[in-house]
């Protein structure tokens, strides 16, 4: 009996694991593509700029060309002081896709060709006839062996008027002399050029290197005119670019921006629109070692030696 009971408990247990589903398996490896696959890809490339330790808003604008303010708006950036180390910046306009390349739009012109079907008759083209005489006779050749025509033959042999000669009416335009102007600007040789004129009457001091000063260094007095090289729109005027001192930002069009430093006033706010000529600071020493006005010419953000731009004085 005792053995007929064992029995029976050992199938009912081998029964009882038999019914239990298996234990399910993870794989480790799919969880973890998983959440590598959740990680949000950062933009790079042409247009965007990894923010480094050490870098403001400011300055990357004036290195990429740029107004600070469509920077920020770009990256909803509300306070131009909280960007950090590693952050990418998009520092082109969003519909702009920078590719390297320019995209040429199609110009719609209108054909250049007449398209006619051959099955229409051409209109006739009515040709301008010699003005008819006052007696309704038409203007023909002398009759052959009389005399070579003439204006003077065919009024003898017709009994008409001297047909009058037509002189010429036209009044020859007059060359206007313009008085002497002595050149403030150099004319400007593309589209997106600029004309240029100098920020200042003082004496070059120092001149633009591509290793060290970026721009070029003109003497003066403290107090002295700060001129606006070309027109354009003021994108910066503040002390926020460490060793330019009190500093203007002009932006001219979406290639060129020119930079004034260690001014002692600013003339000027941000979005003014100024004209070539127009005085915009007062010459200082702020951030400097003596009175000078540092003028840079950015080219696409690049500083670009100033002199072959200015006019020859």
């Amino acid at each position: 009996m005792i053995r007929l009971l064992v029995t029976c408990a050992s199938t009912l247990l081998l029964a009882a694991c038999m019914s239990q589903p298996p234990a399910p398996a993870i794989d480790r490896n799919s969880s973890s593509q998983s959440r590598a696959g959740t990680q949000t890809a950062q933009p790079s490339g042409p247009g965007y700029y990894t923010v480094k330790r050490g870098d403001s808003l400011y300055r990357i604008a004036l290195d990429n060309g740029q107004d600070h303010r469509d920077i920020a708006a770009w990256n909803n950036i509300t306070n131009v002081n909280t960007i950090k180390e590693g952050q990418v910046l998009r520092i082109a306009p969003p519909q702009a896709e920078v590719t390297g390349s320019v995209v040429a739009s199609p110009i719609s012109t209108a054909p250049l060709v007449e398209s006619r079907s051959l099955d229409t008759t051409p209109a006739l083209v009515s040709v301008p006839m010699a003005a008819t005489p006052a007696n309704g006779n038409l203007k023909r050749e002398p009759r052959v062996g009389k005399e070579p025509y003439s204006d003077e033959a065919y009024a003898r042999l017709n009994n008409v008027a001297e047909v009058p000669k037509v002189t010429d009416t036209r009044v020859e335009p007059k060359t206007e002399v313009k008085p002497e102007v002595v050149a403030t600007a150099a004319p400007p040789t593309g589209p997106d050029e600029v004309s240029w004129a100098w920020p200042s009457n003082g004496k070059l001091i120092a001149p633009y290197s591509d290793s060290g000063n970026k721009g070029v260094d003109l003497s003066g007095k403290s107090g002295d005119p700060v001129l606006a090289a070309a027109d354009g729109k003021v994108v910066y005027a503040g002390a926020g670019l460490r060793g330019y001192g009190e500093l203007v930002i002009i932006k001219h069009n979406a290639t060129y921006l020119s930079a004034y430093a260690h001014n002692r006033k600013i003339l000027v706010k941000e979005k003014d629109q100024v004209t070539r000529g127009q005085k915009i600071a007062e010459m200082g020493n702020t951030d400097a070692d003596a009175v000078k006005l540092h003028f840079e010419i950015r080219k696409q953000g690049k500083p670009i030696d100033p002199m072959p731009y200015l006019p020859k004085r």
